[in-house]
């Protein structure tokens, strides 16, 4: 199954059309964010098929997303910026705390915008192409798709500062280290590895993966005692379904497979 978007392209793959790949797909602008491509994001994640169940999202040819269009900055009084940038949270939103496991294939630029959407995923893989850069401090503006929230807790508040200050640009393999991107692979194969990923993450319970989406950075940021309570609910919430219920039993009865050194 395939489908269209101005910009931006939709394939579902997979046995059971359980992968859906979402391609940006401007890649004659480095696949720049104009505000019809965010709008295109937000209604692809809102509408997935209910066959789905994890995402990869990619950008066309050389480069993952070079950051907003800049053609499209517009001259805007203090409430029509306010309304832009909550625009770009709606749409953001929909891919951090949308129905399933997103995975992002990064790859030659990932700036300002770009990074602000792959922050916006569950995993992120990197190859050996990948750079990472927050320029809007040197062209007078400041983040504004979500990035002040998400980033630093990738890297921690100082290191995106450092950036936005400096124009510190990082290469993939000291972004891999600082957090940017969970896995590293060799140029021109971050898309292979989030496939294979993407189709373990589909095999998992949904209400699993739901629970890891929607429940783990909450958990992350309550106090101890929140944390444990909520953690308690989720256990039971999850542990309740009738597929966990039956995963459980075919463990308990060597029908499934047991963890092993990789």
């Amino acid at each position: 199954m395939t489908s269209q978007y101005l910009d931006l392209s939709l394939e579902i793959r997979g046995e059971q059309n359980e992968v859906a790949v979402i391609r940006l797909t401007r890649g004659a602008k480095r696949n720049a964010l104009s505000d019809g491509l965010i709008l295109a994001i937000r209604d692809t994640f809102q509408n997935l098929p209910d066959t789905v169940r994890a995402a990869v999202i990619d950008g066309e040819g050389e480069h993952f997303c070079a950051g907003l269009d800049l053609s499209e900055l517009k001259e805007r009084d203090a409430g029509q910026g306010m309304l832009h940038s909550r625009l770009w949270h709606s749409a953001l939103e929909c891919v951090q705390h949308g129905p399933v496991p997103v995975i992002a294939v990064l790859h030659g630029a990932v700036v300002g915008g770009g990074l602000e959407l792959a922050s916006a995923a569950h995993i992120r893989v990197a190859d050996e192409s990948t750079f990472y850069a927050l320029p809007e401090g040197s062209r007078g503006i400041f983040v504004g798709g979500g990035g002040s929230v998400r980033i630093p807790k990738l890297i921690g508040a100082s290191r995106m500062m450092d950036m936005m200050l400096t124009g510190r640009v990082y290469n993939a393999q000291d972004g891999e280290k600082l957090g940017f991107a969970q896995y590293l692979v060799p140029a021109g194969q971050a898309f292979e590895k989030a496939m294979e990923l993407a189709t373990r993450v589909a095999q998992n319970a949904p209400l699993t993966n739901y629970s890891l989406m929607h429940a783990l950075p909450r958990i992350a940021e309550q106090s101890a005692d929140h944390g444990f309570f909520t953690e308690a609910l989720m256990s039971a919430i999850a542990q309740s379904a009738p597929e966990a219920k039956e995963r459980v039993r075919a463990f308990l009865e060597g029908r499934a497979g047991k963890v092993q050194k990789s």
